[in-house]
């Protein structure tokens, strides 16, 4: 049995399509059925947000549409990082859970000698670092493993390998320059990435690079339970952020 999302697959080499599952079934003599879940409880229940997501980022068919507001899910759009986190920090003073987000688009050190991290993920005066690469605590921020559970985790961005998997009250997510909006839709730019399983372009063609970029997206757009704010600090993309959003909350 399969439960699958596919999605989810993020980096080269990972496994996980429908196709890919009825290819090695078929080649093994098994016959595959497929039963297709009409319900989930990502995103606070809302199978609205989850298809609005798909659609912006080309991952379902008939392209973006404009969020037309859902009663279980929140959806903001913030002009710059600061505005992002001080909403963010408004929600955890209300008592909510919430992270920060990024695509690897920065440089990733690893800590200085006297335990501090380095500050990689900077957008004009704005700059805080990732979170944890391993699993020991770097000062007080904790280890990646509970980087989404932590309070002290709020802080540092969180990259798709370590956001992977969790789920937070808010997510505030940096859309990267390796995805912006160009001519009515979402591009991905290879060279804007710095993540290194994308170096070898033998390994990962462009067009697999595209998928598995928009993946990531997908994955980090979809981490919040009650809501959502997006920021690019790509003027273009944040504008078509904008017209997209609108005033539905």
């Amino acid at each position: 049995m399969f439960l699958l999302d596919q999605h989810q697959v993020v980096k080269p080499g990972e496994l996980g399509t429908a196709e890919e599952i009825r290819q090695y079934a078929a080649d093994l003599g098994f016959e595959v059925f497929q039963i297709d879940l009409d319900a989930q409880f990502r995103c606070g229940g809302s199978e609205e947000y989850v298809q609005w997501v798909q659609r912006l980022l080309g991952l379902a068919e008939d392209g973006p549409v404009e969020w037309q507001g859902d009663p279980a899910f929140d959806v903001r759009v913030a002009d710059s990082p600061e505005a992002m986190e001080s909403l963010l920090k408004d929600k955890i003073a209300g008592g909510y859970g919430a992270r920060i987000s990024a695509g690897y688009c920065w440089p990733w050190s690893n800590p200085c000698p006297d335990e501090i991290l380095v500050e990689d993920v900077q957008i004009g005066g704005w700059a805080r670092p990732w979170n944890v690469k391993g699993e020991r605590k770097v000062g007080e921020a904790p280890p990646a493993a509970l980087w989404a559970t932590d309070p002290n985790g709020f802080g540092q961005v969180g990259c798709i390998y370590t956001a992977q998997g969790f789920e937070y009250d808010w997510s505030g997510v940096i859309l990267g320059p390796d995805l912006v909006w160009r001519n009515g839709r979402f591009t991905t730019v290879r060279d804007a990435n710095k993540d290194p399983a994308f170096k070898n372009r033998k390994a990962t063609d462009d067009a697999a690079f595209d998928r598995l970029i928009r993946n990531t997206y997908k994955v980090l757009l979809t981490r919040g339970m009650t809501g959502t704010v997006l920021y690019s600090p790509d003027a273009e993309t944040r504008d078509a952020l904008h017209e997209l959003v609108g005033t539905a909350n």
